[in-house]
């Protein structure tokens, strides 16, 4: 079994801060892709930021130049900084990863996702 907690959502004016944080634990061999998504009410889900195992990233065009992701392999966390903060960053935030997990079946690769955490930008 393998988990995702996440941290650090919340309220914010416009032009704000937040950092988002998301830690996997349980029986990991190893953590290929890490994610965030998000999904504001009526909308589907959307990616906003990916990072891999080596380092390269891909964004949202919506985020480019205001968010940045990393990761912390040794402790298997992934965090988001979002600058610049928009009304339109309102979303819940969900973490991914793509793990390389033992299970009874022998090694394979699953997508794991935490529980969401709320983003509100509002004045």
């Amino acid at each position: 079994q393998v988990q995702l907690a996440e941290s650090g959502g919340g309220l914010v004016q416009p032009g704000g801060s937040l950092r988002l944080s998301c830690a996997a634990s349980g029986s990991i061999f190893g953590i290929n892709a890490m994610g965030w998504y998000r999904q504001a009410p009526g909308k589907q889900r959307e990616l906003v930021a990916a990072i891999t195992s080596g380092g390269s990233t891909n964004y949202a065009d919506s985020v480019k130049g205001r968010f940045t992701i990393s990761r912390d392999n040794a402790e298997n966390s992934v965090h988001l900084q979002m600058n610049s903060l928009k009304p339109e960053d309102t979303a819940v935030y969900f973490c991914s990863a793509d793990v390389s997990t033992i299970t009874s079946f022998g090694l394979g690769r699953y997508d794991y996702w935490g529980q969401g955490t709320q983003v509100t930008v509002s004045s």
